[in-house]
């Protein structure tokens, strides 16, 4: 009796080791998800667009039609609704959208899709009510040549107010346009500086010309922000570069060359010089 309860207690601790290890192991246990989470974001000229958005894959099943029945309404997606959010207003399919964050539901068809932006976030399409869309429209479906095997979500086809954002799975595939307000914010940037513009930072001046500069817009303004930003750094040659462009595009080609000239061969430089690469930019 008494060694059977020997045994038992110095078997306690060792059965006790190995419970807790199988726990720890189950615990530790990963294994890849069928729907993995998969995140976009992209700056569309001042403007962040971010999707969050589950991504499931074909498997060989019968997508829509089958698995996604054609016009019912569908999270885009699997488990959480996928949601879109842009830091400023912008436009999707013509129509306005708030910035802010949005469920982003589609209700497929064999030829068009519905897209739905919606304030209903939550799991799947339980939480969807229509009174919260915010916006609503149709876009032709695209049959694809080459299937894609899990659903994607893409940004692409950007100009710096613009782009079109992709939806696509298996031999299926639908696009609607993003546009933003891009000038309207940078202009209001550009008037809020120039109230107060810093005395001594040449890049302010140069990047407010540029923009106008390359928008078309007042030149002669530009121009007095070129000279502006020279007379602060007189030997930056992407500065004396674009004072040449800006007259030569407001017709006045003799000083655009003397402009160049300058360029060519600026006054003797102190020291070692490194331009301002942010003044450099395309």
């Amino acid at each position: 009796m008494l060694r059977s309860k020997l045994q038992i207690f110095l078997l306690t601790p060792v059965l006790l080791l190995l419970v807790t290890s199988q726990a720890l192991i189950a615990q530790e246990l990963n294994t890849p998800a069928p729907s993995p989470k998969g995140t976009v974001t992209q700056i569309v000229g001042l403007t962040e667009v971010s999707i969050s958005y589950s991504r499931p894959g074909v498997k060989g099943r019968v997508i829509f039609g089958d698995l996604v029945p054609y016009g019912e309404l569908w999270r885009t997606g699997a488990n959480n609704s996928t949601t879109i959010k842009f830091t400023d207003d912008v436009q999707l399919g013509g129509k306005a959208v708030p910035a802010g964050e949005y469920a982003l539901f589609t209700i497929p068809q064999k030829d068009e899709w519905t897209i739905i932006i919606s304030k209903s976030i939550g799991w799947g399409t339980g939480e969807y009510k229509e009174e919260q869309d915010v916006a609503r429209f149709n876009v032709p479906a695209q049959k694809l040549a080459k299937p894609v095997e899990r659903l994607t979500i893409e940004i692409a086809d950007m100009t710096d107010n613009s782009a079109n954002i992709f939806v696509k799975w298996d031999r299926s595939a639908v696009s609607f346009a993003l546009t933003c307000d891009t000038d309207a914010k940078v202009m209001s940037q550009i008037k809020q500086v120039m109230q107060n513009p810093p005395a001594d930072d040449a890049n302010v001046y140069y990047r407010a010309a540029s923009y106008y500069f390359e928008t078309d817009k007042d030149l002669g303004q530009a121009l007095k922000w070129v000279d502006k930003s020279l007379s602060i750094k007189p030997d930056a040659f992407w500065i004396v570069r674009l004072k040449s462009r800006v007259q030569a595009k407001m017709g006045n080609y003799e000083d655009s060359l003397q402009a160049v000239s300058h360029g060519r061969n600026p006054h003797p430089i102190s020291g070692s010089f490194r331009p301002d690469c942010r003044g450099a930019e395309a």
